[in-house]
């Protein structure tokens, strides 16, 4: 298929996951696509990239890495207590293959799409010498109701929504678009583990102006063994979970774990069983 033969086959896909009041006046086919966004609401946007050896390998099912794409971005709209609206993506690849790995990467993409209710509106296609694709969603939350970092207080109760170190790098991400929506007027503070939870509690320390002391972390089975599977979890990044706050006394959201305290402290700082945890997770630009 030429590159019109491919857009208009998208076209068609993506119409099938507009819902109705989406918001989406005009999708795919023009120089832009229109939203119509409802009163009272803020947007949200993320954007996220994929890129052929450092978040995925070329052998990786396009299906998943299609999933993947699109999951982590909605991952940052469940972060922030929202709901998702649509999406634009990017992607350029080698000629070899092409056609039979794009229907398989869209088709990956737009399951989950349907899912979520994420119109795919528009984007790009190009050649390269490697896989790259940048996804760009919108969500949308009740006009200054949206989850943040920086809201967490000294004596909220800490909490992560699942099991941390499965590395899930060719595994389905279920974005906990629910539990964030659920947090919305109870959780202080709230974000994505999509980096480790060392660093991403540093982030949410840092930018609250607190402290936090870690007494337990619940590692998913199938994990590492030993030492190193603890390391999975504290640094190994991938998990998609939430890390949220929750004022003193508030009952915990069903299948949540409790896993510390916030306190008084120097910003940022992180102590697991009363010893100094460093925000080591990943970092694209620290030394290897």
């Amino acid at each position: 298929m030429d590159e019109l033969a491919i857009v208009e086959k998208l076209k068609t896909l993506a119409r099938a996951t507009r819902a109705s009041g989406s918001g989406i006046v005009l999708g795919i086919g023009d120089d832009c696509a229109i939203f119509r966004p409802r009163p009272g609401e803020d947007l949200l946007f993320t954007t996220d990239q994929m890129i052929e050896g450092v978040h995925f390998e070329a052998g990786q099912d396009p299906a998943i890495t299609g999933h993947r794409a699109l999951a982590r971005n909605l991952s940052d709209i469940a972060a922030m207590g929202g709901e998702p609206r649509f999406c634009l993506v990017t992607l350029a690849l080698p000629a070899r293959g092409r056609d039979q790995w794009i229907q398989a990467f869209y088709r990956g993409l737009l399951r989950l799409a349907r899912r979520t209710g994420t119109e795919l509106v528009g984007g790009d296609l190009a050649r390269d010498d490697k896989i790259r694709c940048d996804v760009m969603v919108c969500g949308a939350v009740a006009r200054g109701k949206a989850l943040r970092r920086d809201g967490a207080r000294p004596g909220d109760a800490l909490y992560v929504s699942g099991r941390l170190g499965r590395l899930r790098w060719n595994g389905r991400i279920q974005p906990r678009l629910s539990l964030g929506q659920s947090l919305i007027g109870r959780a202080t503070a709230c974000i994505d583990l999509s980096d480790g939870l060392s660093l991403d509690l540093y982030r949410l320390c840092k930018a609250s102006g607190v402290a936090a002391a870690v007494d337990r972390v619940p590692v998913a089975s199938g994990a590492t063994i030993g030492q190193a599977r603890l390391d999975d979890a504290l640094h190994g990044g991938e998990d998609y979970e939430l890390l949220f706050t929750l004022p003193p006394g508030a009952p915990k959201p069903r299948g949540t774990t409790r896993i510390g305290t916030i306190v008084r402290g120097i910003p940022g700082a992180v102590t697991l069983e009363g010893r100094p945890l460093p925000p080591r997770g990943y970092d694209h630009f620290r030394k290897r």
